[in-house]
């Protein structure tokens, strides 16, 4: 799952950034509202983290700017107002939730978690693919009595194919949804994950393949066995 983060404070932002990452998310920062406006209109995020106080435009601006062009992104607005007006007013502007600061890493993490369940498409907590499961939660890949938890990246990548597979997932999209838009990383890194995780279905015994399309990109297939 790929994040927005948008906060003025460069330590916070940090902060947060090394947070999700550690939680398998992926993650982009920006500390300034304009930048939170163009990556969250220009990118693909399953969710926004704003700061309501920001330099150019504060939080609420973003947020009735994204709803008025019809981003549907949900957003957690994060901010030092703790009154009720306050609130209500992030709420009425299109947020999902609201989490005023300080506020402790692991309530961030599940109000995070639930609004990513209230997407429009509902976001399942253990996928499923000829027998082979990802749990959501736990970071596990498991077959039968055979298991194994996956590294971030591992996750990320298989999370992607299997939320829609036979589906083609391009090089590209798995560049910007995990390495994000700024990475300097090269693009043979999603052979390299792609490898990996076939080598990881085998030692499962999943009958589980990871295809390449030439010049397209890769999908998840089921894995016909030699006779």
């Amino acid at each position: 799952m790929r994040l927005l983060i948008a906060d003025d404070d460069r330590d916070i932002a940090k902060v947060l950034t090394a947070l999700f990452e550690h939680n398998h998310y992926s993650v982009d920062a920006v500390y300034n509202g304009n930048d939170a406006y163009d990556y969250a209109v220009g990118g693909d995020y399953d969710g926004l983290v704003l700061d309501v106080m920001m330099p150019g435009m504060n939080g609420l601006e973003v947020l009735w700017r994204l709803r008025a062009d019809g981003v549907t992104t949900p957003v957690l607005l994060l901010t030092a107002k703790s009154e009720v007006e306050d609130r209500v007013n992030g709420l009425d502007a299109g947020a999902d939730d609201y989490l005023p600061k300080p506020f402790a890493a692991s309530e961030l993490l599940a109000r995070v978690r639930a609004m990513l369940r209230r997407k429009e498409q509902y976001r399942r907590d253990v996928l499923e693919f000829e027998g082979m499961t990802l749990d959501i939660s736990t970071f596990e890949l498991r077959f039968g009595n055979e298991s194994m938890r996956l590294v971030s990246r591992e996750f990320q990548m298989l999370e992607l194919l299997m939320q829609s597979p036979g589906n083609v997932i391009s090089t590209e999209q798995f560049m910007e949804r995990i390495w994000g838009w700024d990475s300097d990383v090269e693009v043979s890194i999603v052979w390299v994950y792609i490898s990996n995780l076939r080598k990881k279905f085998d030692k499962l015994g999943a009958p589980v393949n990871i295809k390449a399309v030439r010049g397209v990109g890769y999908c998840l297939e089921k894995h016909e066995k030699k006779r």
